[in-house]
């Protein structure tokens, strides 16, 4: 790549990450309807984002689980400054207590000049006596122009996981993954395309 096409995505990317850093005390409208606690995002924020952060701390019980993935915009590029959002159960499927009803585990991390985000984490249970499968609560907040619900991180391996709870047109892409797993620890990969089937969202793509 010529050094002055580096310079420039450089520049981007610095400028794109400098906007998101200064308006972390900024409440986003929500976008793509009513959405019941979408508020809670901004709850809790730490004033510094990083593209590796975790969800849940290193001690919590369960089988440890990388989260990762590239977020694009509708047209396909990757998305610079993006702060993507995740709460989830504990290994018993239950919300450990805090602050907010999202629960302690709960997480931030900012896209890199790549669009690369990763969290660190440990394995969902699924909810006490229901059927829904284990699963990772996300959200997207774009600087600048608002913050959405996208479809939870599921996993194909899950038992819970049954032709009728399987979607299609999902937001922000398809959440339902297959994870990986070597040497004791689970990966799954959550890509994300900015805007897809979210009602009201300028650019929205198709399909």
């Amino acid at each position: 790549m010529h050094r002055r096409t580096l310079l420039l995505s450089g520049s981007v990317f610095v400028a794109s990450l400098a906007m998101a850093q200064r308006d972390l005390t900024r409440r986003e409208p929500v976008l793509g309807g009513p959405c019941e606690g979408c508020e809670l995002v901004f709850e809790g924020m730490p004033g510094k984002l990083e593209t590796v952060a975790r969800i849940a701390p290193r001690k919590e019980p369960g089988t440890p689980l990388d989260i990762s993935g590239t977020v694009r915009t509708p047209q396909g590029a990757p998305a610079a400054g993006i702060i993507v959002y995740g709460y989830h159960t504990d290994s018993q499927g239950i919300y450990p207590r805090a602050q907010t009803r999202h629960g302690a585990l709960r997480g931030w991390a900012i896209t890199d000049s790549t669009g690369i985000y990763r969290f660190h984490t440990m394995r969902p249970g699924a909810y006490p006596g229901r059927e829904i499968p284990q699963h990772v609560h996300m959200h997207v907040i774009e600087p600048g122009k608002g913050t959405y619900w996208i479809d939870e991180l599921r996993f194909e391996d899950d038992p819970l996981i049954t032709h009728a709870n399987r979607r299609t047109d999902e937001r922000g892409g398809t959440g339902l993954v297959m994870p990986k797993r070597y040497d004791g620890k689970w990966t799954a990969l959550r890509d994300i395309v900015l805007g897809r089937n979210i009602p009201g969202y300028v650019n929205q793509p198709t399909g």
